[in-house]
């Protein structure tokens, strides 16, 4: 048949089983859901309607599209056009492109066939709100399931059915909740992405599919390697959208999980664990920590734990833990160091410095604001250049992206003089920090100074700490030991740096952000 094949918003390129196809893409799809990789050539796991409108084949307003098969390529480019960002994408097996149907009478043909349905009863609706899912429910959810020899293969397969159930019953769908599922055993293997499927009956094919592996428990590597790896947007994380993982623990793990706990609180995603069959009595010496369960979870408060007996007859289990996933409000986790911060950095523009060095400092700034999420609803970064004098360099409203701050950064010129530390610690904390003092994020500044200064430090920094900002002294060369603790937030001895020369800043890196993240922690407990 001659006519078009009507495909929804979301499907995919790899969803098409013929090398050229004319497809007709429907009007009014939601831009900011599209998933598309490349420029041009396309990634097949690309939505075919974003692709369209992405290379201005077709506008939003639908129409009909030829689709041509192609090779898989590397290096798919992340290019912003028509109203949709495309992402970057290393490799893939397939791709496809996009063109103009030549035939006319196709999309008329096309348009009849698809408005051909009958328009009377809720039927269409019914099936349009299936694949938008439970929008009552939006989250981000890494089933972390247990597939070591701890539970084997039988009880592995009950476990299956339980996470299928779960998904079912959540009501995955493009606006509602995105599931993966990654498997735990000697080391960890994702099995699939957010991004991946899109409804309940795909993601329920691929948890039948998922074959055990056998090995340790070792859950701890487990649920840090998700933590770190799992929740990033080219994987199919949202911004703004909760992110859980629900840990499946048969027993008890044969690592440390307190660990990986708090890496997972630190990159803001919920830890929920579900323990099946506690070790009993005698197995209770065989488990290196008794309190695992509470130093992994989201908050120790009962919400983040779930326990079941057996893995027979769980159902009534499924309801239950579906109702916690998707209360919303109940994610404690969600705000991390990385996302709520406000960052300002005091840099010392004094003459001792020198023009090369200085570019030392600018680098060592630039790699501390790299590791945040910079933008107008999460972490904000302001500058200070202070030499007698002081110049905001950048404030924490003029840039709401990472590239731009960074740009900034390097675009800040050398001002060369003398050293009032103190004065310029007063200056930032009413000119830079006061108009953020009723704000969400919590405050950092940073002092990076190679001398002593010519003023009193001691009572700027306690008034700055006093309003509320954590002060991180970092010291180069000559700058005095005393000084550096003076201005340094308590405990002292973890908020003070100092490296003999410039090029020791890079080590210090890894350091300071530790010691945000740190604080801002210890702030929210």
């Amino acid at each position: 048949s001659l006519a078009p094949t009507a495909v929804t918003c979301f499907t995919r390129g790899l969803d098409l089983r013929k090398e050229t196809e004319d497809v007709l893409c429907p009007a009014n799809c939601p831009l900011w859901q599209f998933y598309v990789f490349g420029d041009g050539v396309y990634a097949s796991l690309s939505s075919i309607c974003g692709a369209a409108i992405h290379s201005g084949v077709i506008t939003n307003a639908g129409g009909a599209v030829r689709i041509q098969t192609l090779p898989g390529q590397e290096n798919y480019a992340a290019v912003n056009a028509n109203g949709i960002q495309s992402q970057v994408l290393t490799r893939w097996a397939s791709s496809f492109s996009v063109t103009r149907t030549t035939n006319t009478a196709l999309e008329a043909v096309g348009r009849s066939v698809s408005t051909a349905r009958p328009s009377t009863g809720k039927r269409p609706k019914k099936t349009l709100d299936k694949k938008a899912g439970n929008k009552d429910c939006k989250a981000d959810i890494a089933f972390l399931i247990d597939g070591s020899y701890n539970i084997g293969q039988r009880r592995f397969n009950l476990q299956k059915n339980f996470v299928g159930k779960v998904a079912v019953m959540l009501g995955i769908g493009t606006e509602g909740p995105h599931v993966g599922v990654v498997q735990a055993s000697e080391h960890p293997k994702i099995e699939f992405y957010l991004k991946n499927f899109t409804t309940a009956k795909e993601v329920l094919f691929a948890i039948k599919e998922l074959g055990f592996r056998g090995g340790n428990s070792n859950t701890g590597k487990a649920l840090k390697h998700t933590a770190q790896k799992f929740f990033s947007l080219e994987n199919g994380a949202r911004k703004g959208i909760p992110k859980i993982i629900v840990v499946f623990l048969d027993g008890w793990p044969s690592d440390d999980i307190e660990e990986a706990g708090i890496v997972a609180r630190e990159f803001g995603v919920n830890v929920f664990i579900v323990s099946v069959a506690k070790p009993t009595t005698e197995e209770l010496g065989m488990v290196q920590d008794i309190g695992f369960v509470d130093k992994a979870v989201c908050r120790n408060n009962g919400f983040f734990s779930y326990q079941m007996p057996t893995w027979f007859g769980t159902t009534k289990y499924v309801k239950p833990l579906v109702q916690k996933l998707c209360s919303h409000e109940q994610m404690l986790c969600s705000k991390t160091c990385y996302n709520s911060v406000n960052i300002g950095f005091l840099i010392d523009g004094s003459s001792s410095i020198g023009d090369s060095n200085f570019r030392l400092v600018l680098e060592f700034i630039s790699n501390v604001a790299k590791a945040f999420e910079i933008s107008d609803i999460g972490s904000k970064i302001a500058a200070v250049q202070f030499t007698y004098d002081q110049r905001t360099e950048f404030s924490f409203t003029d840039y709401t992206t990472k590239e731009k701050v960074l740009s900034a950064i390097r675009n800040i010129r050398y001002m060369s003089g003398g050293t009032a530390t103190g004065d310029a610690i007063s200056f930032t904390t009413r000119n830079v920090f006061g108009p953020m003092k009723d704000g969400p994020n919590k405050n950092f500044l940073v002092v990076l100074t190679d001398g002593q200064s010519y003023d009193d430090v001691r009572g700027p920094a306690a008034a700055a700490q006093k309003a509320g900002i954590t002060v991180f002294s970092v010291g180069v060369a000559w700058a005095p030991l005393d000084d550096l603790k003076d201005m340094a937030s308590e405990p002292r001895e973890s908020h003070t740096f100092f490296t003999r020369e410039f090029t020791g800043l890079e080590q210090m890196v890894p350091d300071i952000i530790r010691g945000i993240c740190k604080d801002f922690l210890d702030s929210k407990q």
